[in-house]
C-alpha cells in the first residue's frame, strides 16, 4: 500500500476517534427527540444549526424538511453524494434506556437517529481533509424513508435538484441482523422493490342465520388470503426470491350480520423487475377467480413504493476496497434482504452502492430487529460506519 494511502487512512481513523463521542451524543439526542415522516421540523432545525459552525459549507434545505450541504474540495473534481434519512416511525419507544423517545407514538426504530449522526461525523471528517479533495461532496439528509406511499423522501430530494451534477451516490443503513463489527459490501440486487396492493371484495350483507341470501365478503377475503399464500411456493421461480403479505384485514362491525364488504392490504418484495410483474399478475388472477366463483365483486389497486436496490458493480468494487483497508477481514459482501429502501430512487438516476453497518451485538442485549419497539444500537457501529463511508468517498473522488 502506498504512503499516501496509509497516511489517508490514519487521518480518517484519528479524525474518527476524535468525533466518535459527539457522534453518539448526537445519535441520543436525536433518538430523544424523533419525528415522523414530513414532520423532520426540529431534526432538520437541529442539523443546520450544526453545519452551520463549518463556514465552508454550502447550505440548503430540500425535500421539504430536508438538508444539501455541499463541501467543495481544494481541485476541481467528480461530485459523490453521501444520503442519511432522518425520519422516525409511528410506534412507542421501549429500549428502557436513558436516552429513550420523549416523543409519544414516534421512535427510532430503524436506526435513522445513527445514520443522521454518523453522517454529521462523517462531514467533520471531510471537512477536516477539504484541503487535500479534489472535487466535490454533496451531503444529503432524506425526510420520508419510512412514509413512501404518500411520496418518497428520496422523490423529493431528486425533484429539488439534489442529485444535480453527482457523479456517484453511496449510503448506508445501521443493520440489526449483521453483527456489530462487520460491515456488508455487495454488488448487485441488495434491498428488494416494495408495491402495496389493496383488495376490495364487495359481496352482499345479511343475517348470520340466512347465510344463503348473501355472499360473504369475510370468507371470500379468508379464501384469497389462503390462496396468496401460495403464490410464492407454486407460481414463482424456486430460484427467484419474492414474499406477499397481508397486513390488513378489515370486514364487519356486528357479530350476528354477514358482512357485505372486506379490504385486504398488504406488500410484494421481489429483486426481480420480471418476478414482480409475474407476482401481481398472480394476486389479480387468483382475487379474481375467488370472487367469481362466490358471487362477490372485487377491485385491486397496486401502488408502487420503492425499487430494487440495485449496486452498481464498479462503484461497490471501490466501496469494498475502501472498506476492507479501513476494516479489513470485517468488510465483505453478504447476501441480499427482502426489506425495502428508497435509496432505490437514486440508483434509478445515477450509479451508486449501499452498504450495511451491522449494530448486532448480543452480549450487550441489542437483539431485537428494525421496526421493533425495543430496537436499539450497538453504537460503536457508528464508528466502523465512519471510517468506511468517509475513506469510500475519498476513493471514488479519486
Amino acid at each position: 500500500m502506498k504512503s499516501v494511502e496509509l497516511n489517508r487512512i490514519e487521518n480518517i481513523k484519528e479524525l474518527a476517534k476524535q468525533n466518535y463521542h459527539g457522534v453518539v451524543e448526537l445519535r441520543r439526542y436525536f433518538h430523544i427527540h424523533p419525528e415522523l415522516s414530513k414532520k423532520e421540523f426540529n431534526t432538520q432545525k437541529k442539523i443546520i444549526q450544526i453545519l452551520e459552525n463549518l463556514e465552508e459549507l454550502e447550505i440548503r434545505k430540500a425535500g421539504g424538511t430536508g438538508v444539501i450541504a455541499d463541501l467543495k474540495g481544494k481541485n476541481p473534481g467528480r461530485t459523490i453524494a453521501i444520503r442519511a434519512d432522518m425520519d422516525a416511525l409511528a410506534i412507542n419507544d421501549e429500549c428502557g434506556r436513558p436516552y429513550q423517545s420523549q416523543n409519544k407514538g414516534a421512535c427510532h426504530a430503524c436506526g435513522h437517529d445513527g445514520h443522521i449522526a454518523m453522517l454529521l461525523g462523517v462531514i467533520k471528517i471531510l471537512y477536516d481533509t477539504r484541503d487535500s479533495i479534489s472535487g466535490n461532496i454533496r451531503f444529503i439528509f432524506q425526510p420520508s424513508e419510512e412514509e413512501v406511499a404518500d411520496g418518497s423522501g428520496a422523490a423529493a430530494i431528486i425533484k429539488d435538484g439534489g442529485l444535480e451534477g453527482v457523479d456517484a451516490i453511496i449510503g448506508a443503513h445501521l443493520w440489526q441482523p449483521v453483527r456489530s463489527g462487520i460491515v456488508g459490501i455487495s454488488a448487485g440486487p441488495m434491498m428488494a422493490a416494495s408495491d402495496e396492493f389493496e383488495i376490495t371484495i364487495e359481496g352482499k350483507a345479511g343475517h348470520a342465520s340466512m347465510p344463503q341470501q348473501t355472499v360473504d365478503s369475510i370468507l371470500t377475503a379468508s379464501e384469497v388470503v389462503v390462496a396468496l399464500n401460495t403464490i410464492v411456493g407454486r407460481d414463482v421461480d424456486p430460484m427467484k426470491q419474492a414474499v406477499v403479505s397481508v397486513g390488513v384485514f378489515n370486514s364487519g362491525s356486528v357479530y350476528n350480520a354477514i358482512a357485505g364488504k372486506a379490504i385486504l392490504k398488504g406488500t410484494i418484495r421481489t429483486l426481480d423487475e420480471e418476478v414482480r410483474r409475474q407476482v401481481f399478475i398472480h394476486i389479480k388472477k387468483i382475487v379474481e377467480h375467488i370472487s367469481e366463483m362466490t358471487g362477490a365483486h372485487c377491485n385491486i389497486k397496486k401502488n408502487t413504493c420503492t425499487y430494487v436496490v440495485d449496486n452498481d458493480p464498479e462503484v461497490t468494487a471501490i466501496v469494498l476496497k475502501a472498506g476492507k483497508e479501513m476494516i479489513d477481514g470485517k468488510a465483505h459482501p453478504i447476501n441480499p434482504f427482502m426489506s425495502s429502501e428508497d435509496f432505490s430512487y437514486y440508483l434509478q438516476k445515477i450509479p451508486g452502492c449501499f452498504i450495511f453497518v451491522g449494530v448486532g451485538n448480543r452480549e450487550k442485549g441489542i437483539i431485537y430487529p428494525q421496526h421493533h419497539p425495543k430496537y436499539d444500537i450497538d453504537e460503536n457501529a457508528m464508528l466502523y460506519g465512519m471510517e468506511v463511508i468517509s475513506n469510500a468517498v475519498l476513493k471514488l473522488l479519486e
